[in-house]
């Protein structure tokens, strides 16, 4: 059954839970996320997964970034309205 539950959990599959995203240096509340959905166009700077820094400039409203983040930093984020997918 462990099995089947990390194989529904995997990066292909559709997002289990999502909680709105407040920018800082904390950590994402329930760990690192598997995508960022960005409401309002902007700026993302994250941290990933791997611990890379990576800023995404200029996402647009309604997008969805397809990257496993630990972290959505407040420096140089200005899009709004985040919310991690898990």
């Amino acid at each position: 059954m462990a099995l089947r539950q990390r194989e529904a959990a995997g990066f292909e599959q559709p997002a289990r839970d999502a909680k709105a995203v407040t920018p800082g240096s904390s950590a994402l509340a329930n760990g690192t996320c598997k995508a960022l959905y960005v409401g309002t166009a902007g700026d993302v700077n994250v941290i990933t997964e791997a611990g890379t820094t990576v800023l995404f400039a200029g996402v647009t409203a309604g997008s969805v970034l397809p990257i496993r983040c630990s972290h959505v930093l407040s420096t140089s984020t200005d899009a709004d309205d985040i919310v991690a997918l898990y």
